[in-house]
């Protein structure tokens, strides 16, 4: 027997069996506000939570991993700070990683948060103040973003670059839009400033949602928001996955370089972003063709697509017509082995890993005296992507229970050697981290 657990409920769950940190190397911070029956206001209960690096002075940005509609989008919201490879890009920018979670049932009208101008803009901005209280880092409240949003958050990302288009370093559009909202009517339609063309942005539906009935729109709002706003001299572009439909799949290998690509040409001093030329990017006739530099490229520049430099541009190539991202790269090594006995007096083994900016972290092998004697997971799988240490949901977050970093050998004995060694999602290993168990 199946049922499902109303999302006050659930959120309070997951709330209290989702560790502070995953890896222990950053700490998550997290806010929760009631719903509100009062005009205008956010109608839904929300959940924030932000996972911030160990060790940084001062943030200079917040990647934002927003979901879609419907109960189970918000459900598998609760777990994006959680993520390992997204982490390894906050990281390495000094950007905090944020995670909404809002509690919609699968019938209730989920334009009544993806339309920031209902209430979910001011949460947001609140929370924002609320966790930079918390974490002690003031620069959150002001901090620019990368918005990332799927489907009904894809919905939501279009519109906040609209309303705050200074505070948005770049945004990933994943199976969504409201252009074809507003321009149809159905919400109000905003008044676009010039600002907002002047932010790298990609559409990204799945090269399935084109026929797909159900998700036809996706793939056709997209478009139709890539050609308007590329005509206006946006610094858009059009990336189809080739593999999926309306999930997420494995569309992270291609959004996480486009962030970096964007943070490292964004990023100023303090709080402020860099302009970004036109002529910076690289161009390519259609989404179905070769990118080159802008100075040499030979078409019309105002319906090519654009892209944020040439490495990010080998990337889009690649991805869109494979579904692959090569990587030569070994991931990092684990660090701080523990081990101890726990309290069946088995020996157990606790760990630390940061997963591959590139490739993710796809688990890991467990040696014992030289021999493997265990992978983690045990028998890797995944219906949406890769499979990957943490799992993968459909929404291109960790499954719930997040997995932990732990392996008891119910054989071990106390002068057994043990090592260990991560594998990421090309299959490449990491060195080995050992210590000879005491």
């Amino acid at each position: 027997m199946s049922y499902r657990i109303p999302a006050a409920l659930f959120t309070a769950f997951v709330l209290l069996n989702l560790p502070q940190s995953v890896t222990a190397q950053g700490v998550i911070h997290q806010v929760r506000y009631e719903p509100s029956t009062k005009p205008g206001e956010l109608i839904f209960g929300v959940t924030y939570r932000v996972w911030i690096p160990d060790g940084v002075k001062k943030l200079k940005g917040v990647i934002v991993h927003q979901h879609g509609c419907g109960k189970g989008a918000c459900e598998g919201g609760m777990t994006s700070a959680d993520d390992l490879q997204w982490q390894a890009l906050a990281a390495k920018w000094d950007c905090a990683l944020l995670g909404p979670s809002f509690e919609q049932e699968d019938a209730q009208d989920c334009r009544k948060w993806c339309d920031p101008r209902n209430g979910s803009r001011v949460k947001f901005l609140e929370a924002l103040d609320d966790l930079a209280k918390k974490s002690g880092h003031a620069e959150l409240a002001t901090a620019p973003w990368c918005l990332w949003g799927h489907s009904g958050g894809a919905f939501w990302a279009s519109l906040m670059m609209i309303s705050d288009p200074n505070r948005v370093a770049a945004v990933w559009l994943r199976s969504g839009t409201g252009f074809a909202a507003w321009e149809k009517g159905e919400i109000p339609k905003p008044e676009i400033p010039s600002a907002t063309y002047g932010i790298p942005t990609i559409c990204n539906p799945g090269l399935k949602e084109r026929d797909d009935k159900r998700f036809s729109g996706a793939w056709t709002g997209s478009e139709a928001m890539f050609q308007a706003y590329r005509a206006k001299g946006a610094l858009i572009g059009f990336a189809p996955d080739p593999k999926t439909s309306h999930e997420c799949g494995d569309s992270r290998y291609m959004a996480i370089p486009f962030f970096d690509a964007c943070l490292a040409i964004r990023l100023g001093e303090g709080n402020s972003l860099k302009p970004v030329a036109e002529s910076q990017g690289w161009l390519a006739k259609n989404w179905e063709s070769e990118a080159s530099e802008f100075t040499k490229f030979e078409g019309d520049k105002s319906k090519a697509v654009w892209l944020p430099g040439g490495a990010f541009a080998n990337v889009w190539r690649e991805y869109i017509t494979t579904a692959q991202v090569s990587d030569k790269t070994a991931p990092p090594a684990p660090s701080q082995l523990k081990i101890t006995k726990n309290a069946d007096g088995k020996i157990q083994l606790n760990w630390q890993s940061k997963a591959d900016l590139e490739s993710g972290l796809a688990g890991f092998e467990i040696l014992k005296d030289g021999q493997v004697i265990a992978k983690l997971p045990e028998k890797p799988a995944s219906n949406f992507g890769k499979p990957l240490f943490q799992g993968m949901s459909y929404h291109d977050t960790p499954k719930a229970p997040v997995a932990q970093m732990q392996f008891v050998d119910q054989a071990g004995t106390a002068d057994a050697k043990y090592q260990i060694r991560s594998i990421n999602s090309a299959g490449l290993k990491s060195e080995l981290t050992g210590v000879l168990n005491p």
